[in-house]
């Protein structure tokens, strides 16, 4: 089963909106940059530090987006909303680059450090 849900996460992960990708506005682009907004285990963005009105407007709507790309593989592979995004978080943990931000399951807010290999949640295969 694992199997099926990361190939649909990785199809999914490479439409996915706002991933330090050329999408955004340059403030968006730049606190990802910068490790402002980071990469959640659950497939969500999360903000490191206290964002301005404009970058939280920008990262809500690409949770919203990223939420309804998760219903609808979670609905045409018959598993939860929880199942399709923490699999497609997988694959989006793997995009963090250096001096990037992101969460594992501990909550806990890291940066990638050169040459560092991004430990995955236990559950990622």
């Amino acid at each position: 089963m694992k199997a099926w849900i990361m190939a649909a996460a990785l199809a999914v992960g490479l439409a996915l909106p706002g991933v330090a990708s050329a999408q955004g506005s340059p403030a968006f682009q730049s606190a990802l940059q910068s490790g402002q907004v980071g990469e959640r285990y659950d497939g969500y963005l999360g903000f490191v530090s206290a964002p301005t009105d404009a970058l939280r407007r920008e990262v809500v709507a690409v949770n919203i987006r990223r939420r309804a790309l998760y219903t609808n593989l979670a609905t045409r592979r018959g598993v939860t909303l929880e199942t399709a995004s923490t699999a497609t978080g997988c694959e989006l943990l793997l995009r963090v680059g250096v001096g990037q931000a992101y969460m594992l399951q501990d909550k806990v807010w890291r940066v990638r450090a050169p040459g560092q290999r991004l430990v995955q949640p236990a559950y990622c295969g």
